[in-house]
């Protein structure tokens, strides 16, 4: 190969290179103005994000979208006892309510290898169980009052913040007032 198209071919790879990390840059600007839109547009809805730290490289970091526990936590406006007492009330809620339904344990054949194993599906099922009781008897602490269990279910089991889960400034301002009296009422002492 001859000198002149030794370097024709360097030179030629050289520019593949340059137009490789050209695209994948415009595609990165690309993808961070989008995902600055959607936070942006969910933010205005009521979302709360925590914020990409950038890093001395300048590579953009992911957004962390806050559940409204962690957000009314980052405020200032949730005790520590109440902010316990809301994620227990959230992890018991998710257990309950457990969106993924139970396995069919009709094709289980025990000790066949296929199907869902039907230990699994009783293990899954007492766990539910377990976490509906304990949610009913929080739900208890709080006298059955339908207003401080909403604003539990939202802000806490289904991790909203107030204003996504009521909708607006001043709802939210009351949701969250209810929901610390409910967080007060679970964190204190059970009443006799």
């Amino acid at each position: 190969m001859s000198r002149t198209a030794h370097f024709a071919r360097l030179e030629r790879e050289r520019l593949i290179a340059v137009d490789q990390t050209t695209r994948r840059r415009a595609e990165a600007r690309a993808t961070a103005a989008g995902v600055r839109e959607t936070v942006t547009l969910s933010a205005a809805r009521g979302a709360r994000f925590e914020g990409p730290a950038g890093d001395k490289v300048g590579r953009e970091q992911p957004y962390r979208r806050l559940a409204g526990l962690d957000w009314l936590a980052r405020k200032g406006r949730l005790t520590t006892d109440q902010l316990k007492a809301g994620e227990a009330y959230g992890d018991c809620y998710r257990k309950a309510s457990a969106e993924a339904a139970l396995g069919s344990s009709l094709a289980a054949l025990p000790g066949s290898g296929q199907g869902t194993p039907i230990t699994l599906v009783v293990r899954q099922a007492e766990a539910r169980a377990q976490a509906a009781a304990h949610l009913a008897m929080l739900r208890g602490k709080l006298g059955g009052q339908a207003d401080l269990i909403a604003a539990c279910d939202h802000v806490c089991g289904r991790e909203l913040t107030p204003r996504e889960a009521a909708g607006g400034e001043r709802e939210a301002g009351r949701l969250e007032a209810v929901l610390r009296v409910a967080l007060d009422l679970m964190s204190g002492p059970s009443s006799p």
